[in-house]
């Protein structure tokens, strides 16, 4: 069973060496998507024994997904895993991610900061943007997960190839838990671990996201 990462990767090189060699045991092949960095991304990542891709203009980290979806797709993967390329996610859970698939007990299997294990989410996202996040997409768009928003998720080929990323930005997230609860595909939630290294997120991204997922629904 072929298991390959996908990473998108945007300015990354303090990072990507690092998270590649991570992540390197726990899956057949790494695939990175530098989305159009201004740094030495792609080199580190090539040097660093990755399978890279390079968008030539900045198109945003859900449509870097897609890429990375459609080569693994291509190459034979029967498990996707998408992996953040900051270094906030411990490689070692990627086997407690796809153990769901490989048992035949899930389609998709999504990472949850909310199931116990260690997260240091800043201020403003544990006590105003996560509160709202779940309010918005349990009665709004219908989603019932203990994470409305985490980068960490493992697909099956199957899922792999009847959700296709349409939000090129951050909303791609929900977007895919969006795609996995209408088309009724067997979703399991496991536990990670997430280490902030930095904290930059503003409310505004969580209103920009509430406004692409809205159109989102519409447009569906």
């Amino acid at each position: 069973m072929k298991i390959t990462c996908v990473i998108p990767a945007w300015n990354e090189e303090k990072n990507i060496a690092k998270v590649i060699a991570d992540v390197r045991p726990y899956v057949d092949e790494v695939v990175v998507i530098d989305d159009c960095s201004q740094d030495k991304t792609s080199e580190l990542a090539t040097a660093a024994g990755a399978t890279v891709f390079r968008h030539p203009i900045n198109r945003g980290q859900g449509a870097a997904l897609q890429t990375g979806n459609d080569y693994a797709l291509s190459e034979g993967a029967d498990i996707i895993v998408h992996f953040d390329a900051d270094d906030q996610f411990l490689s070692s859970e990627i086997k407690d991610m796809v153990a769901p698939i490989i048992s035949g007990q899930a389609d998709i299997v999504f990472g949850s900061r909310f199931l116990g294990k260690k997260a240091n989410l800043p201020f403003v996202k544990r006590i105003i943007i996560m509160p709202l996040a779940h309010i918005f997409t349990r009665l709004i768009l219908g989603i019932r997960l203990s994470d409305p928003q985490n980068g960490f998720r493992a697909m099956s080929r199957s899922a792999a190839e009847s959700i296709r990323i349409g939000n090129r930005e951050m909303a791609h997230n929900s977007e895919i838990q969006i795609e996995a609860f209408r088309q009724r595909l067997r979703i399991a939630e496991v536990p990670i671990t997430v280490v902030y290294h930095h904290f930059g997120q503003k409310l505004s991204g969580g209103f920009k996201v509430a406004r692409d997922l809205l159109i989102h629904k519409i447009i569906k």
